[in-house]
């Protein structure tokens, strides 16, 4: 009796083996897992009810290529790169003197002659005279003695002094004007955002450079590399990496008056996710980064874990870079950004060379998914666990049957 309830002990224990290998192979799919496998990640761009979710794009050199081409704007390209009037315009607001000069005694604006006790004249050495400063008003006006209103705006010094040397002539003796602007408003560029000092910053005659301009303020207070330029000129804004201007001398384009200047302090970061070493936010600490250097940041693939092929970008793209890849998705619509997956397989040599051109984006997603092997690992790990189970309520029953 003892031997076959043993025999029928072992074929009891060996059907629930069984009987655990197949449950935990069936419910391969409820396993733990800290995301999608390769695997989902193409099939699933495409939803239940065949709408598209999001362009699966893999790395290659004409990937490479078209996202090199569309990077950051150009101020240069946006702007142009034209330089203001060697003679700047007078303009609404700004602050005006004029001084009047006339060829003898005894005019408008000089003193009369003095005359000596021998009957000869004598110069009381004042021939000129200072109007005090004025404000152009909205007008584009001001007010000159024996002249009446003057409407300056949008002249030049130049063109306001033989003007009011004109509505002079007859009134003062042969009438000699000086103008000079001694504070400006419409003829500066408004500096603000993570600068040492944001103010209005006059433009000289000569013409200043966005870099001049940024100096004249005080310089930045943020790293350079993690500093971006927003250049708004009239209704048109363009945003550029402030070390793209220091590095391309094109870019640090003539500024023009009205023009406003913001420095936005914004780290460039992305996310590691998945079979990674780490699973963090990841500051550059650079100018740019490529994808093999974000592997590297992220303390590269999981060895007992990863899988090679299932290396993706999760990253939003303008829809003049997503129609380079599929034109006709109705994902991609005109002022649209567009979800884009870009996967990279590691198992190919060729790789090692796309993921040191493959610029990182400020804000990617980088995601390494598991390998098929690590769910058959959870499983003989279920498994294993049954089987020590199993064998330590065996090693119980047949100890309680032995005192028997």
């Amino acid at each position: 009796m003892g031997p076959f309830m043993g025999r029928s002990g072992k074929l009891g224990l060996a059907g629930a083996l069984s009987g655990a290998v197949v449950l935990a192979l069936a419910g391969c799919s409820s396993l733990p897992d800290s995301g999608p496998s390769a695997k989902d990640v193409s099939a699933r761009q495409v939803d239940t009810d065949q709408s598209q979710r999001y362009l699966v794009v893999d790395i290659t050199p004409t990937a490479v290529e078209a996202l090199r081409r569309h990077g950051f704007g150009s101020l240069s390209a946006q702007f142009g790169d034209r330089q203001p009037s060697a003679e700047p315009a007078i303009e609404i607001g700004d602050a005006i003197t004029i001084t009047v000069w006339e060829a003898a005694a005894g005019g408008l604006f000089s003193s009369a002659a003095a005359t000596t006790t021998s009957g000869a004249t004598a110069s009381t050495g004042s021939n000129s005279a200072t109007i005090p400063e004025q404000v152009v008003g909205r007008d584009g006006g001001i007010t000159m003695p024996y002249a009446g209103r003057i409407h300056v705006a949008g002249q030049t010094t130049r063109a306001v002094q033989q003007q009011i040397e004109r509505a002079l002539e007859g009134k003062a003796i042969q009438p000699q004007v000086l103008v000079n602007i001694t504070k400006t408003a419409g003829g500066s560029v408004s500096v603000g955002g993570e600068v040492a000092a944001g103010a209005r910053v006059p433009l000289t005659v000569k013409g200043d450079r966005l870099l001049d301009v940024l100096a004249t303020a005080g310089g930045i207070r943020a790293p350079v590399n993690e500093t971006f330029v927003d250049l708004s000129r009239g209704s048109t804004t363009s945003r550029i990496p402030l070390i793209t201007i220091v590095n391309n001398p094109r870019e640090n384009i003539y500024l023009h008056p009205g023009d406003t200047l913001t420095l936005v302090h914004d780290p460039q970061t992305f996310i590691a996710y998945g079979a990674t070493g780490s699973n963090a936010e990841i500051p550059f600490n650079a100018d740019g980064i490529s994808l093999a250097e974000a592997l590297a940041k992220a303390g590269g693939l999981q060895d007992n874990r990863s899988d090679p092929r299932g290396v993706f970008i999760f990253r939003y793209e303008p829809d003049s870079v997503a129609r380079q890849f599929a034109p006709t998705s109705p994902l991609v619509r005109p002022g649209r950004l567009t979800p884009v997956v870009y996967r990279l397989d590691l198992t190919d040599p060729n790789s090692l060379f796309l993921q040191q051109n493959f610029r990182m984006a400020n804000r990617d997603f980088l995601y390494v998914s598991n390998s098929p092997s690590t769910e058959v690992q959870k499983v003989f790990g279920i498994i294993g666990g049954g089987i020590g189970t199993i064998g330590s309520v065996a090693s119980i029953a047949s100890a309680t049957s032995t005192l028997k």
